[in-house]
């Protein structure tokens, strides 16, 4: 009896260990409820974060950004878990446009919905002049895998400033650093 009881606690862990490496869809995204594909800040999805500090050609630095570069703020969002409530360190402040965008990753895979974000700087031939909702881009971002040179469609568009960030998640684990990008509106 006590061999069965085992067996099942260990087939439990070894259920849940399985169904928490899986493309689920982000319920904790008010703002990313569509409900198609997956859907995304960055969290729900099985993926590393880059945390590479290299910033896209023409970015500009901020110019009276509300957190600068070496403050602290809390992040009111979700893009991936442990972030909502952790304490961020700003290491970057930049004015851009943000966008939210869908698209299939070029590693394959299910569709990438909401996607929290992507830049102006990191659109292929992006010029000045922001994108409208609705229009069809080329990704150059490498924030997740596949993401470069993916095709997307723009869902939102703001423009605001935009920071890059470190912080230690609130799950645990280890500390992200560079994590690109966080919208003053996210931050308090």
């Amino acid at each position: 009896m006590k061999k069965k009881i085992a067996l099942l606690g260990a087939t439990l862990v070894l259920a849940v260990a399985l169904s928490a490496c899986g493309n689920s869809s982000d319920q904790g995204q008010a703002a990313n409820n569509s409900g198609q594909g997956m859907n995304m800040g960055h969290s729900g999805m099985d993926m590393e974060h880059s945390s590479s500090d290299k910033l896209p050609a023409g970015l500009k630095e901020a110019n009276n950004p509300k957190f600068k570069v070496g403050s602290q703020a809390v992040i009111l969002d979700d893009h991936m878990p442990g972030m909502k409530g952790a304490t961020a360190t700003i290491s970057g402040a930049f004015d851009t446009t943000v966008y939210t965008v869908s698209y299939v990753p070029t590693t394959g895979g299910e569709k990438v919905t909401n996607h929290k974000w992507v830049i102006q700087e990191e659109i292929m031939n992006a010029g000045e002049k922001p994108f409208d909702k609705g229009e069809e881009v080329t990704l150059m971002a490498d924030h997740m895998e596949g993401m470069n040179g993916a095709k997307a469609t723009i869902d939102t568009a703001e423009q605001t400033t935009v920071y890059m960030v470190d912080y230690t998640p609130t799950t645990g684990g280890e500390p992200v650093k560079n994590h690109k990008w966080v919208t003053e509106s996210e931050l308090s």
